[in-house]
């Protein structure tokens, strides 16, 4: 579905980044994954070529708020591969405080990594895209996006700035022929929530209709459907992934 496009995926060493990584190397695509450091780079990438050391995934770890960091490392990409096809937006940061015990640097660093890294990247990925007639960009938002959630209001904040990125930044590259789209999980089995203990899961899974937390595959696959040809009048959506956990 992805035959020879190039992609870049931030967030792509683990849980619902590295599952997306596998599925686009699966469907054809070269990609480049962005990691936060240069261990977690290479544990994914060797994890990767142990699965098929002909899949053509190389990756790197530039500091995704850093402007000028990014703007060079999209660069290198494009001067590599010669385009970018595909931009997902998946690094981002959860978090769970209390409004009273908030710290102004605690909430500002939530929304430097979950929204104002993702501007960083997506800058100078358009120009590429204009210049090459077209591409997709795809954010990572989350079910709390939609409902909200009690504590740690830094993060649906910046869940619902995503949105409102994804929205408005659809409208105006529309004409340049670039999609843009998110995915908004719901409860997914990532390291995290899969260490958490049976009497904290089964009620989370009473919660959702279809009675089951969901796998980073079932999150991926959105992924690759909107990245792919058979979304190619699919934009300015936030597609749920979350089982209709919603409330």
């Amino acid at each position: 579905m992805l035959k020879d496009k190039v992609a870049v995926v931030t967030g792509g060493t683990r849980g619902i980044g590295y599952a997306i990584v596998k599925k686009y190397l699966e469907n054809g695509a070269k990609v480049v994954l962005f990691g936060s450091r240069a261990e977690t780079v290479e544990k994914a990438l060797t994890s990767l070529k142990a699965e098929n050391p002909d899949w053509p995934v190389e990756g790197a770890h530039p500091d995704l708020t850093n402007a000028e960091e990014m703007a060079k490392a999209i660069q290198d990409i494009q001067d590599q591969y010669g385009r970018i096809d595909i931009l997902v937006n998946n690094a981002g940061v959860s978090d769970s405080t209390k409004i009273d015990d908030y710290k102004a640097e605690q909430f500002e660093k939530v929304m430097k990594l979950n929204v104002s890294a993702i501007f960083n990247a997506i800058q100078p990925v358009v120009k590429i895209m204009k210049e090459q007639g077209g591409g997709c960009i795809l954010n990572t938002s989350s079910m709390v996006s939609i409902s909200g959630q009690p504590g740690g209001v830094a993060y649906p904040t910046s869940k619902f700035a995503v949105n409102g990125l994804t929205l408005s930044l659809a409208r105006e590259l529309g004409p340049s022929n670039i999609r843009v789209n998110a995915v908004a999980p719901g409860i997914t089995k990532t390291d995290m929530v899969a260490a958490l203990p049976d009497a904290m899961i089964q009620p989370l899974i009473a919660t959702i209709p279809l009675r089951r937390v969901g796998e980073p595959e079932d999150v991926a696959n959105a992924f690759l459907f909107l990245a792919s040809d058979m979304a190619s009048y699919v934009t300015g959506e936030v597609l749920s992934v979350d089982g209709a956990a919603r409330a």
